[in-house]
């Protein structure tokens, strides 16, 4: 029930699409709850659940959304005149890169309102500008996005169920349980004992460029999401013709190479700073509330920290309500504090570069948490 309400916003409309899935009702004499989740913690969930609907804070600001987008535009209108202005010298040349980085990063967190129906009340609404922030402004797929990162919301770091962690065991030991089972089971696909250090090679600066780049394109066509590779088409159309004839075809690629490896980094370690160094392990069932903080932490907010991270420093509360406008985040934190506070659950919350630190100790643990059990258990 809790990740049904927390997803949908027209709750009637997806219980209609889903009356064929009913496939029968338990008996009155038949308990209903199970016996792995906390059942006071759920009832509590839900009040406050309850609460938060009626303080309005799943009401969005449009205004905040649009000016967002405005922001988006200007940095990349800027980044052309920074070109063909100043010329293709190397100085305007990484300027203009960092600025179109900043808008792949920037548009990344925009299309993730969209995608998660926190912008508009209507759902189609959200879909239809969802397709061109993502398509258009980042020459992605939305259902490519869609597909994934419902399923992280869902069982966040439960392995073989949320596709985040799914670099494990190919390229990473992640998690205490699951690098010590590795070690067991004597496998090594990589010497995971090192993984602290190759992360700076295969992790960060490698994702979008090297994997996401192609991934995508083979996704649309696969699934044969053609809307979204038209959509994703109008953002290359448009690089190459606004860029070609200020850089030439080949100092195009070359910009193009430069801003996915800019904006991977950011992606990167804003995204896996809240999942990263938390508890990683099979899925257990346990309740909603109690998944999602298990597998979150929060950054502190700042000004800074809301913009670089898209408001993801406030990750808990993102994951506990998914489709709450993201300016309303710092308003329902204490009151999900207080909720942890009374149930002895730990709320935590971080520095941004102790934030990124973490994400490196707890590689390096869970490495040699995996080395000690391959050669001694």
């Amino acid at each position: 029930q809790d990740p049904f309400i927390a997803f949908h916003l027209d709750k009637t409309l997806v219980r209609k699409y889903m009356k064929p899935l009913l496939i029968g009702e338990l008996a009155p004499d038949q308990p209903s709850f199970e016996p792995s989740k906390n059942k006071k913690l759920v009832e509590d969930f839900r009040e406050l659940r309850a609460a938060v609907e009626k303080m309005g804070l799943l009401n969005p600001n449009l205004t905040f959304f649009m000016l967002y987008l405005c922001h988006i535009l200007v940095l990349d209108v800027a980044a052309w005149l920074t070109i063909w202005y100043f010329g293709a010298s190397t100085l305007p040349f990484l300027l203009s890169a960092l600025l179109l980085g900043t808008v792949q990063a920037q548009a990344g967190w925009l299309q993730h309102d969209f995608g998660h129906l926190s912008v508009f009340s209507k759902s189609r609404w959200n879909h239809w500008v969802h397709k061109f922030v993502i398509g258009h402004l980042k020459g992605a797929p939305a259902s490519w996005w869609n597909h994934l990162h419902f399923q992280h919301h869902a069982k966040p770091n439960c392995f073989r169920k949320d596709p985040d962690v799914n670099m494990h065991p190919l390229f990473f030991a992640l998690g205490k349980p699951l690098s010590v089972e590795l070690g067991v089971q004597k496998k090594k696909f990589m010497p995971y004992n090192h993984q602290h250090k190759y992360f700076f090679i295969i992790g960060p600066p490698a994702l979008v460029p090297l994997y996401f780049q192609w991934y995508i394109f083979y996704f649309a066509v696969q699934r044969k999401q053609w809307v979204d590779l038209a959509w994703m088409l109008t953002f290359y159309i448009r690089f190459f013709l606004t860029y070609v004839p200020l850089l030439g075809v080949k100092g195009v690629l070359g910009l193009h190479l430069l801003v996915r490896f800019i904006e991977s980094n950011w992606f990167v370690w804003i995204t896996q700073m809240n999942h990263i160094p938390m508890h990683i392990d099979y899925d257990k069932n346990v309740d909603w509330f109690s998944t999602q903080l298990q597998a979150t932490c929060n950054v502190h907010q700042s000004f800074f920290n809301d913009w670089f991270s898209g408001h993801l420093n406030f990750q808990i509360e993102h994951h506990l309500f998914p489709t709450m406008p993201r300016h309303n985040y710092w308003k329902v934190a204490p009151l999900v504090k207080s909720l942890c506070a009374k149930h002895g659950i730990e709320y935590q919350c971080k520095p941004l570069l102790t934030a990124f630190a973490d994400i490196v100790h707890s590689l390096k643990d869970s490495g040699e948490l995996w080395l000690d059990a391959y050669l001694h258990k």
